[in-house]
């Protein structure tokens, strides 16, 4: 599985940015998704993450502000990102694994896509 994201960038506070991650050759829709995260001098982090049947979980920081999706049709899941703090600035990695389950360890991925840049600055 090649995991490819997209999105990210320099948003100010309380601005909102979206995450794409999108796979080819192979079905995302049999896959768990997750979107981790890691910022300078810390550990990699569970932000969000999405089971083959659309159940979610979310870190207790991003509840409320982000939300992850399935998009089917364009073989991606998506990280919508809202009311966004100086605190998630990060680099955002999504990873899958073919499982029916709702992973949320870091351990738990075998996939994963390149990275992208998430800056929360004024």
């Amino acid at each position: 599985l090649h995991l490819v994201q997209s999105g990210g960038g320099l948003v100010q506070p309380g601005g909102s940015l979206k995450l794409s991650c999108a796979a080819s050759g192979l079905s995302l829709d049999t896959y768990a998704i997750g979107w981790f995260r890691q910022a300078p001098g810390k550990e990699r982090e569970g932000v969000s993450c999405i089971s083959s049947d659309g159940s979610a979980d979310y870190v207790d920081s991003v509840k409320g502000r982000f939300t992850i999706s399935r998009d089917n049709a364009k073989n991606s899941v998506i990280l919508q990102m809202n009311s966004l703090k100086p605190e998630d600035t990060a680099v955002y990695y999504c990873a899958g694994r073919f499982s029916s389950r709702i992973l949320t360890g870091r351990n738990d991925y075998q996939y994963w896509g390149q990275g992208t840049q998430v800056t929360v600055s004024s």
